[in-house]
């Protein structure tokens, strides 16, 4: 009777989805995946090609979920600064609806980007994710300053600083696994504290 190969990569991708959880990116071994899967080594290679191979497949669906929303959170932010747009509409949408919508339902893949890439592409994952969106929050600046607004100076360097502390702490009581409770509580605090600054570098307040 043939193997079912669907369910033999689902069991295939929870091995290592724990494996990875378990032990990092760098400590994990094939090896030890496969006995986790009830396979050999060989076995694995019919699914994956490579070690990084099956640490990509377990995050890159998620990169790829968080540069969409990106995008369209970026677009809709394009459009609301055509009109002169009051503060609750630029910032009804912020990164905590990112992590609710996107980040949340995938938070075991989430951590493995976060927590246990190190030695891979994605180890910087925050830093590079600051850095793409530093350029797309100075572009916005320029518009709202174009249209009169009395928005601050604040240079490349200044930004990627206070955006790379933004996502850090949004990202935090995830990293920590903190319940549903915990989590909207410090979430809640997080857009409280940081919000204020955001609106008055954009001129808002």
């Amino acid at each position: 009777m043939p193997r079912d190969k669907s369910l033999s990569h689902i069991k295939v991708n929870k091995a290592i989805k724990e494996e990875f959880l378990e032990k990092g990116y760098e400590a994990a071994s094939i090896r030890s995946i496969g006995a986790r899967a009830g396979m050999t080594s060989a076995g694995l290679y019919r699914h994956y090609a490579d070690k990084e191979a099956m640490f990509n497949a377990m995050v890159e669906p998620l990169i790829e979920e968080i540069k969409a929303w990106t995008a369209r959170h970026t677009t809709k932010k394009y459009l609301l600064l055509e009109k002169k747009p009051d503060k609750k509409e630029l910032f009804g949408e912020t990164y905590v609806d990112l992590i609710r919508d996107v980040i949340l339902p995938r938070r075991d893949e989430f951590k493995l980007l976060m927590t246990c890439s190190r030695g891979t592409r994605y180890e910087n994952f925050i830093h590079d994710y600051a850095e793409d969106n530093q350029k797309e929050f100075l572009q916005a600046i320029k518009i709202m300053k174009e249209k009169g607004c009395p928005v601050m100076d604040i240079d490349e360097e200044e930004l990627h600083m206070l955006l790379s502390a933004y996502l850090t702490a949004c990202f935090e009581p995830i990293i920590h696994d903190y319940d549903e409770a915990k989590l909207d509580k410090y979430l809640n605090t997080i857009h409280e504290f940081f919000m204020p600054g955001w609106q008055r570098i954009m001129g808002l307040k």
